[in-house]
């Protein structure tokens, strides 16, 4: 399971950063199970086709549909626990320092060619992992995970100690379920005898690797509960079940991962039945009673992850010398209305974030204090005012201080009504405060393929992301998002936050002491704004009633559903 990025709208699943899901009604098709037809949120192409991404291809849709091919890891509950039954792992020990760890595998995971997944499949992961993440690595990488769970430099050893049983030893003592959720979370399998073209030249590898990672019909060989029928950009991508697959297998004869222009062209998808799961977007909520009333059920769900405006503060971005002011930071974060913008365009189903651990769904890692007032209360006033108390002034409508304009392009997703509003309602506001803003609207492939590239200076904000905890960076310490090194971040540099996410990697001998650190990471990273902080909406899954188990089955916090077990009914 990964970490990844997704789309900031309120629909079928994480919205603020959502995954999106809907259903509408369905043709069965005889005694074959019957087909699903999936909704992908408005203008989302699939773009990446390996169990392992780069930064330009991290996304929750790419996931979804790669976790259905290679089984992970470690799958992820939804209470956060280990789904050892769904994981390539059946175990893991370590010792009391946590500086090695014993990953055994379980035996019945088989290849679609018949061959057992084994430890040289898991070696064959880490050394691209290795190679990959290099900052030099050929295009397209480096690979994403790079820097988060102490992946791959803090990694002094993984050797094959077993058919069935790697053993990883680390240079530093470790906390040992940040390690895991983290780093071994990353060591996917993959399948060496169908990949492995060049034993004797990694660089080679790699190359081979990423010059297919874009076609899913590189996908042959799978041990997952699905394979790759077709793929056609702006249509579709079609699984159809493995046979093979030792575990649940699924029912249905085809799940379609369906390409929507826009969120309307999907909603008339739903009511027309030729698509069965799917997700509405706020801006159609009213419409749900013509779904209903065919029996389809809508569902709010709440994913545990974060949803903000990103800030371009990478080394020779124009923005960086304004945006590294905290007291800027903190005045557009003042300016942000996440309350009306929750109520008046989410209609409810949003919760304003405060910081890196969301309010809901409630876990113990947000920390009591910090949850009952958020640090940045919406204040324009307050906000232009410190603006002006760091010398700032306003001129011909925008504030100004020397040579320096806060006048700035604005990205955000485009295809989403309610992620367009949001934007347009956070444009007006800083206006009133002097902040000139240009909104520019990209579809989400775009948008994080720019945000991603460290060298893009085209844009300096960015809203309609965020990250759902859900792999690398599970145990949510912000090191791969935070830290002057994050692989996800966008430029943030601070040493007081990296010795604060540091010390949340370490082992504690409680798991009081364990929470203090981690407390006090949270707290200054909610005032320190590496982000501004913005809503984490609920994705208003839709579904058939003819389609079954698809909210049984959500897990890792909603982020990814283990569709082998939906299935498909003719009433």
């Amino acid at each position: 399971m990964k970490l990844k990025k997704s789309i900031a709208v309120a629909i079928a699943m994480t919205t603020g950063s959502s995954l999106l899901f809907a259903s509408a009604t369905f043709a069965a098709s005889g005694s074959n199970g019957g087909i699903i037809e999936y909704a992908l949120p408005a203008q989302t192409n699939l773009t990446w086709f390996l169990p392992i991404d780069n930064a330009a291809n991290d996304s929750v849709y790419n996931t979804q549909f790669v976790d259905q091919l290679y089984k992970p890891m470690l799958w992820i509950n939804n209470d956060y626990s280990i789904n050892w039954k769904s994981s390539v792992a059946n175990k893991i020990t370590y010792n009391k320092t946590g500086t090695v760890y014993h990953v055994y595998l379980n035996p019945k995971w088989k290849w679609s060619n018949g061959q057992p997944v084994t430890s040289q499949d898991v070696l064959f992961t880490w050394n691209v992992i290795k190679a990959a993440s290099a900052s030099n690595a050929p295009a397209p990488w480096p690979f994403v995970g790079a820097g988060t769970g102490d992946i791959p430099s803090g990694v002094k050893s993984v050797v094959a100690s077993g058919k069935y049983e790697v053993t990883i030893t680390l240079d530093k003592p470790a906390n040992q379920q940040w390690f895991i959720y983290n780093g071994i979370i990353q060591m996917v399998p993959m399948p060496s005898a169908a990949w492995d073209k060049y034993s004797h030249n990694i660089q080679q590898e790699i190359k081979y690797l990423g010059s297919n990672a874009s076609n899913p019909m590189f996908d042959r060989v799978v041990d997952g509960p699905f394979k790759v029928q077709s793929g056609t950009p702006n249509q579709s991508w079609v699984l159809v079940p493995n046979s093979s697959y030792p575990g649940h297998k699924s029912t249905v004869s085809k799940i379609v991962f369906s390409y929507e222009a826009s969120n309307a062209a999907e909603l008339a998808a739903l009511k027309s039945g030729s698509i069965n799961v799917g997700y509405l977007d706020q801006s159609e909520i009213g419409s749900e009673r013509s779904l209903t009333s065919m029996g389809d059920q809508v569902t709010p769900e709440y994913s545990f992850g974060i949803f903000w405006t990103e800030m371009n503060m990478w080394p020779g971005s124009p923005s960086k010398g304004i945006f590294d002011q905290l007291y800027v930071r903190q005045a557009l974060q003042m300016g942000i209305d996440n309350e009306g913008i929750s109520k008046d365009i989410y209609k409810g189903y949003a919760v304003p974030l405060i910081g890196p651990i969301p309010p809901v769904p409630k876990t113990t890692f947000l920390d009591p204090t910090l949850a009952k007032k958020s640090p940045y209360s919406f204040n324009i006033a307050a906000a232009k005012k410190l603006l002006e108390n760091h010398g700032w002034q306003l001129v011909n409508g925008v504030m100004q201080k020397g040579s320096q304009k806060l006048k700035f392009t604005m990205m955000y997703v485009s295809g989403v009504t309610s992620s367009t509003d949001a934007a347009e309602v956070m444009a007006q506001d800083w206006g009133q405060m002097g902040v000139d803003v240009t909104l520019k609207p990209v579809p989400f492939s775009t948008f994080i393929s720019v945000t991603s590239n460290k060298t893009n200076y085209t844009w300096q904000l960015a809203v309609g992301s965020g990250w759902d905890y859900n792999g690398p960076g599970f145990y949510p310490t912000g090191g791969q998002l935070f830290a002057s090194t994050a692989p996800s971040g966008t430029g943030f540099n601070d040493p007081t936050e990296d010795k604060l996410i540091q010390a949340t990697h370490l082992p504690y001998a409680t798991q009081q002491e364990t929470m203090k650190h981690f407390f006090a990471y949270e707290d200054y990273t909610a005032k320190v704004l590496p982000f501004l902080w913005n809503q984490n909406v609920a994705t208003l899954w839709v579904t058939s009633p003819n389609v079954h188990n698809v909210l049984n089955y959500l897990d890792a916090a909603t982020a990814f559903p283990q569709m082998q077990y939906w299935t498909v009914s003719n009433s």
